[in-house]
């Protein structure tokens, strides 16, 4: 196999969580252009618009709901999704939420909900997904959605960032359970991206300079900007590399 085809996604098929837009319709449309089907995944309504887009790079796209503060919900969402194809080779943790209060203000029933979204859902779903294919003996990729929060504390986000640190480290933990198993277990840290997330820091002048000024690439990142640590991580290219937090962040951790 050449180093370009062990890239290739083709015959794979992957479940990407919160892919109505931003990171997460990157990311499906990134494993798309790598050949993989995909199935997409939002709260209440399914993706349109991401389901088009994949498509449209002449792959097979389907779509499923839930809302993941619902326990419930992840075991149907695995199953839905490996009946959709027939088979379900990755799993992409992407959804998740943001809550910005200080923290001597920050609403109880906020902070379980943040970490219900973004930790306890994504174990649920890798759990069940593990769980599938170690009974079946098959090799699976999972790539979860960490953040710079994930090593920094961030500002007004407590929630945010506890929940982002116990990523890092559930990434870890599911990563030497599984290694022997063939399931990578890794995770893409993103820098400050032009998201719906960040759209309060870009529209504070000052908090949007500060930001800008300690990037060195001297610009907030874009969904496009995690599509080759995505497709990496979800390739053969990456089969040695497990439990591991990949950085996105044009160069602010080294700053």
């Amino acid at each position: 196999m050449s180093i370009i085809d062990s890239f290739r996604l083709d015959g794979r098929v992957a479940l990407v969580t919160g892919a109505t837009a931003g990171l997460g319709a990157g990311i499906a449309a990134a494993l798309a252009e790598a050949g993989a089907d995909l199935v997409v995944h939002e709260r209440e309504k399914v993706p349109e618009d991401t389901i088009a887009r994949v498509r449209a790079l002449g792959r097979r796209c389907e779509g499923i709901t839930g809302d993941l503060s619902d326990r419930t919900v992840p075991v149907r969402m695995i199953a839905e999704a490996e009946a959709a194809f027939g088979r379900l080779d990755i799993l992409v943790n992407n959804a998740g939420m943001i809550y910005r209060q200080p923290a001597h203000e920050h609403a109880d029933d906020m902070w379980d909900k943040v970490l219900e979204i973004n930790v306890s859902s994504p174990f649920r779903l890798a759990k069940e997904f593990g769980r599938r294919l170690i009974a079946k003996g098959a090799p699976g990729k999972i790539l979860n959605t960490a953040s710079l929060l994930a090593f920094q504390g961030g500002i007004l986000v407590p929630s945010y960032a506890a929940s982002k640190g116990a990523i890092a480290q559930l990434t870890k933990a599911l990563a030497n359970e599984w290694a022997s198993r063939q399931i990578n277990v890794n995770a893409i840290a993103p820098g400050y991206m032009a998201t719906a997330n960040t759209a309060p820091l870009r529209a504070d002048e000052t908090r949007n300079r500060q930001i800008l000024e300690r990037i060195p690439a001297g610009r907030w990142g874009t969904p496009e900007d995690l599509a080759g640590a995505a497709v990496f991580l979800c390739s053969r290219a990456s089969d040695y590399i497990t439990g591991h937090v990949l950085v996105v962040d044009g160069g602010w951790l080294a700053r």
